[in-house]
């Protein structure tokens, strides 16, 4: 009885995860985020830098008349910079639960994935000095894993909309 009990949480934890991801690339790792957060996936635009942001904060766009913060998931996850080319792309989320807009640059953008909770795996556990509570766990498709983000704590609405309010 005890090990049912014991494991109810997590199954219920991987029926919660499991649905349509957008798969994107950066370096030769694949991430997935919701589907449902994403608002569409553009070209670069110009990006207006906004003076004494993290690294990672790319400035700002404006997205039909609206001023949108831009994050480089690369500088944010502490992966070396690369050129952009012809496929890297901006994807506008929404995150803080749909009241704001983000965009982040990603390396391509790959597919659409059904992904079902059998195979998705809870995050291994790095040590006391990783910080892991933007992943949401990591999906087994065929020979490959994906990285599943939970965009609202990779983003982190709070530390943008300052941005967001000093830029319009």
């Amino acid at each position: 009885m005890s090990i049912s009990a014991t494991t109810e949480p997590a199954v219920k934890s991987s029926e919660s995860r499991a649905g349509k991801y957008l798969t994107f690339r950066l370096g030769r790792e694949e991430f997935g985020i919701r589907v449902m957060q994403v608002r569409e996936i553009m070209g670069l635009l110009e990006i207006t830098p906004v003076p004494h942001t993290p690294e990672h904060v790319k400035g700002v766009i404006n997205l039909r008349g609206k001023v949108i913060p831009v994050v480089c998931l690369r500088s944010k996850f502490s992966l070396s910079p690369a050129e952009y080319t012809a496929r890297t792309s901006i994807i506008v989320v929404q995150v803080d639960g749909g009241k704001m807009l983000a965009g982040v640059i990603v390396d391509a953008v790959s597919e659409v994935l059904n992904v079902a909770a059998a195979d998705i795996e809870d995050a291994p556990d790095f040590g006391s000095g990783a910080e892991t509570s933007y992943l949401l766990g990591m999906a087994k498709i065929k020979d490959s894993i994906k990285i599943l983000l939970d965009i609202d704590q990779v983003v982190m609405a709070s530390e943008l909309a300052a941005l967001q309010t000093s830029a319009a």
